[in-house]
């Protein structure tokens, strides 16, 4: 089964660029795309994506509030989130956005694509077996 990801971002070039890595890149197939931080809390919701790719400064909510607001309405969505800036600039707020990984652009391709959907799987394996017999069981079929 492909993994269905949802790009956002503001700039038409890096769209088209993670577009091309995506179709680069076995068992992954883009579903969406959006360029601001509101329109991406609205095709996630509408879309349900398996992975959102989410640069960090867009116009209106930036990308950090865009992927808590997923991520609270989606807890299984894993969103990577991506920027030309350093991952410090916005150290602060990252550890409440339920984003998996922060990635510069630069490094962006298919083997980070498929490493960072592999170790979001294996967390997300790992947090299932912690809660599996406990009162706070997150997975999608307990909903």
């Amino acid at each position: 089964m492909a993994v269905r990801v949802l790009i956002v971002d503001d700039h038409e070039p890096f769209r088209q660029a993670a577009r091309d890595v995506i179709a680069s890149t076995p068992a992954f197939v883009m579903i969406g795309e959006a360029a601001t931080g509101e329109s991406s809390v609205e095709a996630a919701g509408r879309l349900d994506p398996d992975l959102v790719l989410m640069d960090v400064v867009l116009p209106g909510i930036d990308g950090i509030e865009a992927a808590r607001q997923i991520h609270q309405r989606s807890p299984r969505t894993v969103v990577l989130l991506l920027s030309t800036y350093a991952r410090a600039d916005f150290e602060p707020r990252l550890a409440d956005a339920g984003a998996t990984a922060f990635v510069a652009k630069s490094d962006f391709g298919p083997r980070l694509l498929a490493e960072a959907w592999a170790a979001a799987q294996a967390a997300d394996e790992s947090r299932d077996e912690d809660t599996r017999d406990g009162p706070s069981r997150t997975s999608r079929e307990s909903s």
